[in-house]
Parts: structure tokens; sequence; C-alpha cells
């Protein structure tokens, strides 16, 4: 091939290199154009230093002294009988168990940010608890002594006041629900008493349940969060308080991006409440709930499972009219959706006393709406109905009650009419109505469920039980109708109620 043939060819080749290169580009910015899911990569906010620099001074480290008795009361180390050095011993450990009769002060620290220019600070309750002073100290150096307004254990949040003498500066919430996962987010706050310091990250999950307390709904990020941050503020990139940082999960105690804030969503109101009356004031729906499984949905002929299944209703609550009924499951509450048993709670706690809500409940395989005025939550409302004592039950050195006659095997259970001899054999209060349940085959369906004898049958798949054929017969009827499930409505010796639910195929 010719100099000159080469030399056109090499032209072409670049020509057509050049050509295909701008088809490209023009594709790319073309898809980019047309298709908004297609987004061009970022590396985060060049610089927070603006952002940081205006919030600061709104974000206090908070120190707490707590005074408490010295318990060291370790003996003291034997010595060889007649040795010389024993009065240095005795006169030495004298002095030690002198020490120990005195008290000593315990310090801690932890972070706060102002919400209210008159001096209302925000933090968490564990920073501050059973503390004998409250000391805030600011960014600009100055310390002011502070009181408790109101504290929330169920949040682990608290409300402090100080008095100062000019205006602070204070940062306002935001709304936490608007926040996506991989949202910037920037934290504030005092890590190991170090002062005032800033870190970056994102919004790693919504909604995690740390089994903190029975509101758990946290905001998961990758922002560092070390101990001495609790109580500070997380900040979307308006400057707006979207989280209160509570927790981390760390082996070492140290940041390995997993923390954890209290959303404003649930904390707001709480804030609000602490600050206004001291204390917390939330609805009260009175009734017992359970998860929805996979079973109990199939049983209730639900196309899946959602919601909080109501196992009973508290006695003296809200529901006074059977309203809501026990084996009802709640899928909204106020207009919001119920998707497990956990949302219920929240959404309850967080709508005001005495207001009147509309409630979605599946009842007989259909929805239906009811209105319920809610109550009020006190401490303890929540509680589990209390164990027997056992002061009933027979005495050890007493001949054993005759057994009960009883059926033969349904579902692995024993069954027998529920009289007064049962009551005295199983220690059943005279409230329980239904079938007791007199032995548990081991390894049957009921056993793998946790049920046991002396545990009361109310209803089977939402139709009461009076005596031990009702249930041979429910099974049967469930059975014939090609039913897989038996929803179980069971009682324990107390009353309280739970639903069980077994296979009956």
């Amino acid at each position: 091939m010719s100099t000159r043939t080469k030399s056109r060819a090499h032209s072409l080749g670049t020509t057509l290199g050049v050509l295909a290169l701008a088809g490209t580009l023009a594709f790319s910015s073309t898809a980019l154009a047309q298709n908004t899911a297609i987004r061009p990569p970022t590396n985060g906010p060049a610089s927070v230093a603006d952002l940081a620099a205006g919030l600061l001074d709104a974000v206090v480290n908070i120190a707490t002294s707590q005074k408490v008795k010295n318990d060291d009361d370790a003996p003291a180390p034997q010595v060889p009988e007649g040795s010389p050095y024993q009065p240095y011993f005795d006169e030495f450990f004298k002095g030690q168990r002198d020490q120990s009769n005195r008290q000593r002060t315990v310090e801690s620290l932890g972070s706060g940010f102002v919400i209210d220019p008159t001096g209302f600070i925000v933090t968490n309750n564990h920073v501050i608890e059973g503390a004998d002073d409250i000391e805030i100290n600011f960014a600009n150096g100055s310390k002011l002594k502070a009181k408790l307004v109101g504290k929330d254990t169920k949040t682990d949040l608290a409300v402090l006041k100080v008095e100062p003498k000019a205006p602070l500066k204070a940062v306002p919430f935001g709304d936490s629900r608007k926040m996506r996962i991989g949202d910037w987010v920037m934290a504030i706050g005092n890590p190991f008493g170090l002062g005032g310091s800033v870190s970056v990250g994102i919004i790693s999950a919504r909604g995690r349940n740390i089994n903190a307390g029975p509101y758990d709904n946290f905001i998961q990020t990758d922002a560092a969060i070390n101990r001495g941050n609790s109580g500070g503020p997380l900040f979307n990139m308006a400057g707006e308080v979207i989280g209160i940082n509570t927790a981390i999960i760390s082996p070492t105690g140290g940041s390995i991006g997993i923390g954890f804030s209290v959303p404003t969503e649930l904390a707001a109101n709480v804030v609000l409440q602490l600050k206004d009356f001291g204390e917390t004031r939330r609805g009260w729906l009175g009734v017992r709930i359970q998860p929805v499984t996979d079973d109990i949905a199939e049983s209730l002929k639900m196309e899946a499972p959602r919601g909080a299944l109501v196992s009973g209703i508290i006695e003296g609550g809200p529901i006074a009219h059977e309203e809501i009924k026990a084996g009802d499951v709640i899928v909204k509450f106020d207009g919001r959706d119920i998707g497990e048993m956990r949302d219920l709670p929240r959404a309850v706690a967080e709508s005001p006393v005495g207001k009147a809500v509309d409630v979605v409940v599946i009842r007989d395989g259909k929805e239906q709406t009811v209105k319920v005025t809610l109550g009020r939550l006190e401490d303890g409302q929540l509680a589990s109905a209390p164990a027997a004592t056992g002061e009933d039950q027979p005495k050890a050195d007493k001949p054993e009650a005759a057994p009960l006659p009883a059926t033969d095997v349904v579902l692995g259970m024993k069954l027998s009419t529920l009289n007064e001899e049962a009551r005295k054999k199983y220690g059943i209060d005279e409230g329980v109505d239904g079938v007791v349940i007199t032995e548990v085959a081991p390894n049957s369906v009921a056993a793998e469920r946790r049920v046991e004898p002396g545990d009361v049958i109310v209803e089977v798949s939402q139709e009461a039980m009076g005596t031990p054929d009702d249930v041979a017969d429910r099974v049967e009827e469930l059975k014939s109708s090609g039913r897989h499930n038996a929803q179980l409505l069971l009682a324990n010796k107390t009353g309280e109620l739970r639903f069980v639910t077994v296979r009956v195929d």
C-alpha cells in the first residue's frame, strides 16, 4: 500500500472514530434527557461549612453529676498472725471502710440543642437520668445551670430549661417523613467530651426497630455518632432537625457507621407536650394486639398478612360498646395504614386524647369502619394482666384432684367441659368461659404453638365454644370446607387472650 493510501486510510479511520464517539455522546445525552430514572452521579455537597457555621451555636454540651453511695465493701487481705505490718494494714483499711460510707460523685457528658430562644433544650432522657446537677455548656464558652422540665422514658427524650440573659440561637424541627434513604444529613454533638463536632453522612434506613421501646421507628445513619453524641441533633441540608441522635451499634463503643436517631415525626409532639405540660399525654385505644402471621391471614381469608390482630379488649378502656372486638384485624387507624402490629401503638400514641377516630377493621372477612374516642394512656395500662399467685392451686401436701373426663384427641389436645372442678384444678378465673384443655400431645401442632393444659378455648375461627363436641364439630366443618387452618382464641387462667393458628389438614 502506498504512503498516500495509508495516509488516506488513517484519516478515514480517525474521522469514523470521531463520528462514533460523537454519536455515543449524543445518544447518552438523549438518554439522560428522555429517561428521568438515569441521573448523573454526585459526590454530595461540596462543603457544609456554611451550614454548620449557622447551627453550631444552637448545639450544646450537657454535663451532669450524680451523687451515689460508695459500695466498695471488699474485705481486707489477711496477713500472717503476729506480722509487724498488721497495724499498717488495719489503719489503711479502716480508712477505706470509712470512705465506703461516704457518697461519691459520678459525672457524665452528652449533647442537646436549643429549640426556643427563651432557653428550652432537648436531649435524651438517658443523658440526664438520675442527675442531681445539670450544666449546659454553650459554644461561646458560657455555662448555665438547667432544670428538668419533663421526660419521656418510652421515647428516651427530655426537655430542659435554662435562664439566659439574652435570647439563644435556636433551631427548628423539620419533617422527617420527607427524608429518603440516601439523603445527606449532618450530626453535631459532643463525642467523648471533646466539644462541638460535626459529621456528615446519609440516611441508611428508615423505620428501624431496635427494641429500645414500644414506639421504635428510628432513622439509621452512617454519619459518625459516638458516645457523647446522645441527645444531639441530626440535621437535613436545610438546617432543620429531623432526628435526635440516641443509640449506636458498636462492639467497641466507637462509630462503625450504624447510628440511630429518633425521627421528628415521633419526637416533635412528645417535645411539645413535655414543654407545655411537663409530661406526655398519649392517646389510648384499650386493646391487646398480636401480629398477623401467614397462618392467621389464611384463616381469616386475607390475601396477605397485614395489620394488627385484636386479641382482647381491656376492661374499663375506650371500647365500651363493642366498636372493636377480639378477632378484628385493624388495618387502618385515623387514615394511617397499619402495615404490621408495631405500627398501631405508635399511631395511637401520636393521636390526641379525646379525639374521635375512624378505625378500619377486617371482621368476618370484610372491611368495615368504626369510630372510637381515644382515652388517655396512663403508666402500666399496656401491661398484660397480672399472673395468678397460685394461692388457689392444690397444695403439695393435699391429694391431687381426680382427673377430669376428656374427649378424644382434637388437633393434638384432650378437652373437657369447663366446670367448677376444672376451674379448681387449673385455677381458672370465674370470668373465663369456654372449653378447657387437659392434655397436649408432645410434638403436636398445638404443642408447637405453646398450647398448655389449663388453657381455655374460647372460640374456634370466630365461633364461641361451649363443649368439647363444639370444638370437634367446628374443626370437621373447617376441614370439609377446604380450610387448612383453625384459628383458636385461647384464654389463660387469668382471662388474658391470645390467638393461635393450628393446621387442620
